[in-house]
């Protein structure tokens, strides 16, 4: 890496967050530091507010000495990587066939209505942002949202609107 990659390196990723980054690089063999790609871009996402830019992602791909274009194939197929700003609370509404079926359109329309955006977007306080995803891995309690990084299963509009009134 050239003396100017390190800086900007070392300029968007705090010792702090080399340090968190290394711990996940450690657990593969010394050749395979790339395997530790989502980790380092969940741990660079929350140092951020909840959100990747593409200079967070060339960082990270120059910190673990991956092509750019391997960092944003990860950062763009899972879900849980943004790419711009996210609400406070980042509100996640499985949509497969299985919270489908059990009432997930009924709550993303309700919070479209309730919050006043559509999924992707940011409320205008800056509290909430929701989006749609496809899959949440909890099928048996359809259908499944995602506060943060907590589940609330067999949800109802009533129950989801409960649920957002306990955050600050």
């Amino acid at each position: 890496m050239s003396a100017q990659g390190r800086q900007q390196t070392t300029d968007l990723l705090p010792e702090q967050v080399r340090a968190e980054i290394d711990k996940w690089i450690a657990k593969y063999p010394p050749d395979r530091q790339a395997s530790a790609v989502m980790a380092a871009l969940r741990i660079v996402q929350e140092e951020n507010g909840g959100w990747l830019t593409p200079e967070l992602m060339d960082a990270v791909a120059r910190y673990l000495d991956m092509p750019p274009v391997s960092v944003y194939e990860v950062a763009t197929f899972y879900s849980m990587y943004e790419h711009r700003p996210v609400g406070r609370h980042k509100v996640c509404v499985c949509d497969s066939i299985s919270c489908m079926l059990n009432g997930s359109g009924k709550l993303l329309a309700h919070l479209e209505e309730k919050l006043g955006v559509k999924p992707g977007e940011v409320t205008p306080d800056g509290r909430f942002s929701f989006k749609k995803v496809e899959c949440l891995g909890a099928c048996v309690d359809a259908p499944v949202v995602m506060i943060g990084r907590k589940y609330y299963e067999k949800l109802t509009p009533a129950a989801l609107d409960k649920l957002l009134s306990e955050l600050d």
